[in-house]
Parts: C-alpha cells; structure tokens; sequence
C-alpha cells in the first residue's frame, strides 16, 4: 500500500450537498452524487493544530498556523477568551468542523 493511500484510508467527510460522510478520496457523494468542490479541504492538519492549541492555545497559535492572524490576536489579547474559545476551538478541532482561513475544514489528521 503507498504512503497516499496509507495517509487516507480512515479519512472520511461530509458532503457539502446532503451532509452524507463520505470517504475523503471518493469522487462523488455515493448518496445525492455531489462532487467535492476543489480547495474544500484544508491542506492543514489537526494534529498540529491541537497540539498548538494545547501548548500554547492561550497566544493563539493553532489560529495562527490556520492562517486566522486577526482572531490570533485577539486571542493573544483575551488569553483564549479566558479559556471559553480555547474550549470552543478544542471541541471544533476534535469533531472536525474547524476552518482555516479560507473556510476549508481541517479533516486529516496527520
């Protein structure tokens, strides 16, 4: 088995279309036959950005390393919200739905 495939073979999404999960690399939807939109998923990883928001969550790393640089700051500024958006973005980043910049979700892992 390559590396490609290795990396995503416990990977699955959600269509963007009916919500139906979905194997990351299928081409279609195999409920309402959506295709996934290019550049939908992020090129970011959650693993990274957990352990960012983990170590240092309270100077808004995992924000920065998605790109989000305006609510890294405030981040910084709030100390995580005083812990309530550390814990937001923790459960956003564990259920999958959290977004980089762009608004592409992070699905993989590593």
């Amino acid at each position: 088995m390559n590396d490609t495939v290795a990396a995503h073979s416990n990977q699955m999404i959600f269509c963007s279309a009916c919500g139906t999960q979905m194997h990351v690399t299928a081409a279609a939807c195999p409920k309402c036959g959506a295709r996934p939109t290019p550049g939908s998923l992020s090129t970011r990883r959650i693993l990274p950005a957990v352990l960012l928001l983990v170590f240092v969550g309270w100077l808004g790393a995992h924000r920065f390393y998605v790109g989000k640089v305006g609510t890294a700051i405030l981040f910084i500024l709030t100390l995580g919200g005083l812990g309530l958006w550390w814990l937001i973005d923790l459960i956003m980043l564990l259920v999958g739905s959290f977004t980089d910049k762009d608004g592409n979700q992070l699905t993989l892992w590593t």
